[in-house]
């Protein structure tokens, strides 16, 4: 997945991305918004999933 690909299912599924990963906060969100390694980072921080996984449930999202 390319970041334009990211941008466009981002504005999708930002609600249910939210619900899944609570730990996440607003202003991580905010901070890593439009930036699909910013967010795989924080997700990776906060869950311990690798990008490729979260790529990967992206994209099946």
């Amino acid at each position: 997945m390319n970041q334009d690909q990211f941008e466009g299912k981002w504005k999708q599924i930002k609600g249910d991305f939210k619900k899944k990963y609570g730990k996440i906060t607003d202003d991580e969100y905010n901070e890593a918004e439009g930036s699909l390694e910013k967010l795989a980072g924080k997700v990776q921080e906060k869950y311990g999933k690798t990008k490729e996984e979260l790529k990967k449930e992206l994209e099946n999202w």
